[in-house]
């Protein structure tokens, strides 16, 4: 396990230094109610008093439901400023737009538009207000590619890129986060009933073994780098 102690004071500097240098007048993060956003916002809390969250609802009922409840907890614990951005009709108007002209658009193509939307949402409020926008995308994730390019794979700095995903999850528990968003499955929320692990067909303890350890099947050795080399253009 990691000294989360000094982590959590290399990690701090990193975001206020990446502040200060940009010379912004604060942060601006994606506030999901789950893990990875949960671990940023804490770190840029805790480097910028200036820091909001924003939760952004967007076609999923989950997103008005258990996430949102999540992100509230987590902002009041830590005393994070919430802002709430409803993307849901917007996506709606969109993709109504999109199949009158392209009708057949794959649901894949369709789950990636809620990304985007956020994305939009948090370049438009840090431009405005001269806000950095923090990533929350961990380790595991992006050597996988999952994540969504020019959704939430843009960000200007990402203070847990180099954290696996149970890692994430032992940090959280350090800190004293809300149990249940670090318990809880991970999911982006696409859609109904979506989850990370059960869209990418495998577990991120199988992951972060062999990323940490080299430890793994030679099935799953076969999934993780199949997904690694599929989605190079990604992270190019």
């Amino acid at each position: 396990m990691k000294d989360y102690k000094t982590e959590f004071k290399t990690r701090v500097n990193f975001i206020r230094t990446t502040v200060q240098n940009a010379n912004a007048a604060g942060v601006i993060f994606g506030n999901s109610g789950g893990k990875d956003s949960a671990l940023v916002a804490i770190l840029c809390k805790a480097a910028c008093e200036n820091t909001v969250g924003v939760i952004m609802p967007c076609g999923s009922a989950r997103n008005y439901g258990e996430d949102k409840s999540d992100a509230e907890a987590l902002a009041g614990q830590f005393g994070i400023e919430t802002r709430v951005v409803d993307l849901s009709d917007t996506r709606e108007k969109l993709l109504a737009e999109l199949q009158k002209n392209s009708p057949e658009i794959t649901a894949a193509a369709i789950s990636n538009i809620a990304p985007r939307l956020r994305m939009t949402a948090l370049y438009t409020i840090a431009a405005s207000e001269n806000r950095l926008v923090a990533g929350t995308g961990n380790r595991s994730e992006i050597y996988m590619g999952y994540f969504t390019k020019w959704g939430d794979g843009a960000c200007d700095f990402n203070p847990i890129a180099d954290l696996c995903a149970t890692e994430v999850a032992e940090f959280l528990r350090y800190l004293n986060a809300p149990e249940n968003i670090y318990k809880k499955p991970p999911s982006a929320g696409l859609f109904e009933g979506q989850t990370d692990e059960s869209e990418m067909g495998i577990s991120y303890k199988k992951i972060d073994e062999y990323l940490l350890h080299g430890v793994a099947s030679e099935e799953d050795r076969a999934v993780i780098e199949g997904y690694h080399a599929r989605t190079a253009h990604k992270r190019n």
